[in-house]
């Protein structure tokens, strides 16, 4: 039985990367400036600058696309891992108040400092959500009874509601920091180079590793913690271990592409209907799917309102609250 599921988490797990690999194809090709398959490889081995859908590719295309796949992919893996640690379907990265750590951060960049482009305010972002994922933690792990997912969440929300009040304090009172933020606040791939794409790199490889070897731990947590404790896994261990992969995949993401929301839900949720409760499966497939969804919401948004484009981070959006109005009003899908 084993043998068979494994089998069919790796058929998944192909198609996911089939599919990740058209996504990337149709993600070069599809814009407002339609380029054909054959220039598209054209570029891509012999690139000549002077050429218009060359440059659009080289110098627009292929930095949004890679966004989007590690966006997608970090996004996703820390999504899983929050659900995981959580025993909480609804819960996603924005638990640990990342979005409105980073959010903070790339405020204090543009008033305090007058930074105003995505490769220069990227630091500010991805320190943001950290110092505010590691006061979540830090203060979810207090007390005499430890951690537990109800204690982690109500931090989570506390914190990010206070986050919150202070970047609505200061929008409301700087038209500049408000003019700068809004293009990075929607989410989306675009404004954004390789340059930035480099500071991320090593962090979300760190994180991705850190979330793969998080699988086993994640599964027996599953079972509950005196479960987990029982069969001598050190839960402590595997919740803190989450927590930095979390940190360091969901900053990097909100750091490359904005506060991109539901789509660290989304995703697990739906490969958990598909693939079951195995954290190996959910972790490796979810992975390229992340970034799947990415990328079409991308392609989704340059076509639907043409000839603007609707930010890939809108587009998720929609698809996403959707998903979770469904998660609220089906019984016993909410544990804690």
């Amino acid at each position: 039985m084993s043998t068979a599921r494994d089998r069919r988490g790796l058929l998944l797990m192909l198609i996911a990367i089939a599919l990740l690999l058209i996504m990337v194809v149709v993600s070069l090709m599809i814009g407002a400036r339609p380029v054909a398959p054959g220039v598209v490889i054209e570029a891509l081995l012999r690139p000549d600058m002077s050429l218009a859908d060359h440059s659009v590719v080289l110098t627009q295309r292929i930095p949004r696309t890679v966004i989007g796949i590690l966006a997608g992919a970090s996004l996703a893996l820390a999504g899983t891992l929050m659900q995981g640690l959580t025993r909480n379907p609804l819960a996603d990265p924005g638990l640990l108040g990342v979005n409105a750590g980073a959010s903070v951060a790339v405020l204090a960049a543009i008033t305090l400092w007058g930074i105003t482009s995505p490769s220069g305010f990227v630091w500010f972002a991805f320190a943001g959500a950290a110092i505010a994922s590691i006061v979540v933690a830090v203060i979810g792990t207090r007390g005499p009874d430890g951690s537990s997912p109800a204690k982690l969440a109500l931090t989570g929300a506390a914190v990010t509601a206070g986050l919150t009040a202070v970047t609505t304090l200061v929008l409301t009172t700087s038209i500049t920091a408000f003019d700068v933020f809004r293009y990075w606040q929607v989410g989306g791939l675009t404004t954004r180079g390789l340059d930035t794409v480099a500071v991320v790199v090593l962090p979300i490889a760190i994180g991705a590793v850190i979330a793969f070897g998080s699988a086993r731990g994640l599964d027996l947590i599953a079972l509950g913690d005196e479960t987990a404790t029982g069969l001598g896994h050190s839960v402590a261990r595997t919740r803190t271990l989450g927590i930095v992969a979390t940190v360091l995949l969901c900053g990097s993401a909100t750091a490359i592409a904005g506060p991109i929301v539901f789509l660290g839900l989304l995703v697990p949720h739906a490969l958990r209907a598909i693939v079951g409760g195995d954290y190996r499966w959910l972790l490796a497939i979810g992975a390229p799917a992340g970034a799947v969804v990415l990328l079409a919401a991308d392609v989704l948004g340059r076509v639907i309102a043409p000839p603007g484009e609707v930010q890939a981070g809108l587009v998720v959006a929609f698809v996403g609250a959707p998903v979770l109005i469904s998660l609220v009003l089906r019984p016993g899908r909410v544990t804690l």
